[in-house]
């Protein structure tokens, strides 16, 4: 049974054909008659609408769930939720505060899981941000991405992508801000030697694109004086997208703070392309259902047995 946790789990070839799926303008309804289980334990805008969007473009039917309403490891186990969810739906979404929940979904093995979503992983946006990077540039090898600001799960799938796709790679952030080891590790196993700096401008330098994040996700709240203070230097702004390629395109997850780690300037200018990134969340999952689909068969439905009277006789 095939999932996707992280950006990684698919094979460089695997992940060529989800952005070419991506790309597909007419999808055949390959979910038709079948639900999708969305479950949330984290609010979104952009996860909930694309995937919804996603599961109706291909013939299914969406069910978006709140954590109260399955109580995970409180009313019921992890485990027993993914497996009565794979009683109704072809897939199970999940959008969770700790990896370790999609993990313990996709090890019951009842029905592919999908990460939208975890601290450690953003499986689903990287997939966005690629074809957003592939629309604009064209062939991806060789081409160089910047990420500007704290290194986040979002940050790390879209380095694993971009390593996938044989992009060169720089990242720049404030110590105790950066990549841990087996992070950087994982980077150069999917095809590239990050460059890692603390230089803004080293990162910007002759890039192609210009990626960041908000400073301060959800969760960390408590942290965000203390994060102001270390990512001062940090905000891309029109004087470090003049450091990358002319025609250099900028983009960024949402939502944004204009003013912290990005300029109104830059979001809102002409080399912004964070509406078609947003735009290509829908398409993105649309293109990875259409994968799963091929690359978990659904087993044959038995045929129903004819009722029985009370003698035995059919």
């Amino acid at each position: 049974m095939r999932h996707l946790l992280e950006i990684d789990d698919l094979a460089p070839g695997e992940f060529a054909r989800v952005l070419e799926l991506t790309a597909d303008p007419d999808p055949e309804p390959v979910l038709a008659s079948c639900g999708v289980a969305l479950m949330f334990e984290k609010p979104s805008a952009r996860t909930r609408n694309s995937m919804e969007m996603a599961v109706v473009a291909l013939g299914g039917h969406p069910v978006y769930i709140q954590a109260a309403e399955v109580g995970l490891d409180e009313r019921e186990s992890v485990e027993d939720v993914a497996a009565t969810l794979a009683c109704y739906h072809r897939f199970i979404g999940a959008r969770v505060l700790d990896h370790s929940t999609v993990e313990r979904m996709a090890a019951v093995g009842a029905a592919p899981v999908v990460n939208l979503l975890s601290d450690r992983a953003h499986p689903m946006q990287a997939l966005a941000d690629l074809a957003t990077l592939a629309q604009e540039l064209g062939p991806l090898e060789g081409r160089k991405l910047a990420y500007v600001g704290d290194a986040n799960n979002t940050a790390r799938s879209l380095v694993i992508a971009a390593a996938m796709a044989r992009m060169e790679v720089a990242v720049a952030g404030p110590p105790g801000y950066g990549f841990d080891s087996a992070t950087v590790d994982r980077i150069r196993a999917a095809g590239c030697d990050p460059v890692l700096t603390a230089d803004p401008a080293e990162a910007a330098a002759g890039a192609d694109a210009v990626y960041t994040d908000v400073w301060t996700s959800m969760g960390q709240e408590t942290e965000a004086a203390r994060r102001l203070e270390a990512f001062e230097g940090y905000t891309v702004d029109g004087a470090l997208m003049a450091e990358a390629r002319p025609g250099a395109v900028f983009l960024h997850c949402l939502p944004a703070r204009r003013g912290e780690e990005v300029a109104a300037e830059v979001i809102d200018g002409p080399q912004s392309r964070v509406w078609a990134q947003a735009a290509n969340r829908m398409h993105a999952a649309r293109g990875l259902l259409m994968w799963l689909v091929a690359a978990n068969p659904a087993p044959a439905a038995a045929s129903p047995a004819a009722p029985t009277t009370e003698d035995g006789r059919r």
